[in-house]
């Protein structure tokens, strides 16, 4: 079994107004299966924030930007062209894939997102040259490499800081939004100072609970609006210091809120939720109520 179809055997999200060929033939070299993953031993962190590591993350980075005529302008960001869409400012999601990278799921994220009137920017962790496994998603195994957070937070804030530079990004409405190993970048992302916050943030597929201290919790420094959502039989979070949720961390706001899906027989065992329609229509609630 050759590594593309390694890959597209991990696809299994079908949501989307889009053909099925539009997904089906959807690659990325930036993906678990097509990456050739630097050894944790030779991983340096005082490397983690190197320039040209980082600037590869951000200009590999997915673009969707909604058009007047209810099409999507698709892109990644070292080929925008200003021209294709409308010129005024987005409100705009900085989007954070998984521990597997990007795959179908990820841009079927990005697409919805779009088709709901927000700009996207999802920068490509895995663009790195030197990047370490995380995960194994064929035995939902999760932790391989400890620093990885690390990586994924630096690469959060460049996003952002480098959107906020951006004409057509409407700087008082950026979101941050991810699902499992980035949920939990989003979750623990802590901004340095207000240039780098965000408006709100998005948790999927996350429990804010963990043995390592730096992934547990949520490190939201202001009043920000936090949406969690969680399967209460998430099959990656079923150890005891995994179990429980983000609703345990949340801040006092009046928009924050922490949903755990255990009524629905086949939802609640699922990693990934926001294929359902149910999802889909309390995220886009949640966005639209907390734009500025």
């Amino acid at each position: 079994m050759n590594k593309l179809t390694i890959y597209l055997l991990l696809i299994f999200f079908t949501f989307s107004s889009y053909s099925a060929d539009y997904y089906s033939d959807f690659y990325s070299k930036f993906h678990n299966s097509m990456k050739e993953f630097t050894q944790p031993n030779d991983m340096i962190v005082d490397n983690f924030r190197n320039a040209k590591e980082v600037n590869l993350t951000w200009n590999n980075a997915l673009v969707r930007i909604p058009r007047d005529n209810s099409n999507i302008y698709k892109t990644i960001v070292k080929d925008i062209d200003g021209a294709k869409f409308p010129k005024k400012k987005y409100k705009t999601i900085i989007y954070l894939h998984g521990c597997a990278g990007i795959w179908k799921g990820t841009i079927k994220r990005i697409d919805f997102f779009a088709e709901n009137g927000f700009a996207v920017i999802a920068p490509a962790s895995m663009a790195r040259e030197k990047y370490a496994r995380s995960c194994n998603t064929d035995t939902n195994q999760g932790g391989l490499y400890r620093s990885v957070l690390k990586i994924r937070q630096i690469d959060a804030e460049n996003a952002i800081l480098n959107a906020k530079k951006l004409d057509w990004v409407d700087n008082k409405n950026i979101f941050l939004v991810g699902l499992s190993e980035g949920g939990i970048t989003t979750a623990t992302y802590r901004p340095k100072n207000s240039w780098l916050g965000v408006s709100g943030r998005i948790i999927e597929g996350w429990t804010c609970n963990a043995g390592w201290d730096e992934y547990r919790g949520v490190n939201s420094p202001h009043n920000e609006p936090i949406l969690s959502i969680v399967a209460k039989y998430d099959p990656w979070f079923q150890a005891d210091y995994l179990k429980g949720h983000c609703g345990q961390f949340l801040n006092k706001n009046r928009f924050s809120k922490s949903i755990v899906i255990e009524e629905d027989p086949i939802l609640s065992k699922q990693h990934g939720v926001l294929h359902d329609p149910k999802i889909k229509k309390i995220v886009i609630d949640f966005l639209n109520s907390i734009v500025k």
